[in-house]
């Protein structure tokens, strides 16, 4: 592996059997919402949409960090800090320490993220849709 090339597995190496499976969740929960691709860099691994990067992560040895583009505010123990990212969207950083923190809520989040990747944003104000609850 070339010392200058950041990927996937070089941001696994040497992790906790445990990191590895919580990043590998938010991964199968992002492959199910459709398909992205990678955009690997030495401080994160990002998910891009067709039209923009909707969600990234960050391995720790003690969690999995990283952040959603929304285009609403999301209040949560996950959600260490959220701030508005464009007129539109709010960048959320959340912190995962357990699998079961991936419940159908976060799984709703990263859906609506991966709209956000698909141009969401730029088809209206879909924070006003009340049927996504929080």
């Amino acid at each position: 592996m070339d010392e200058g090339e950041w990927t996937v597995e070089r941001h696994l190496l040497g992790r906790p059997p445990w990191v590895v499976a919580l990043y590998d969740r938010f991964i199968e929960m992002a492959t199910a919402c459709g398909p992205f691709t990678f955009a690997v860099a030495k401080t994160a691994i990002s998910l891009k949409g067709a039209r923009r990067g909707f969600a990234g992560v960050k391995l720790t040895d003690r969690a999995l960090g990283g952040y959603l583009d929304l285009q609403r505010r999301v209040e949560d123990p996950r959600i260490t800090r959220s701030a508005p990212y464009t007129k539109r969207l709010y960048v959320h950083h959340f912190r995962i320490d357990s699998l079961d923190q991936f419940d159908d809520c976060f799984a709703g989040w990263l859906r609506e993220a991966y709209q956000v990747g698909a141009g969401a944003h730029l088809q209206g104000d879909g924070a006003s849709d009340p049927s996504r609850g929080s």
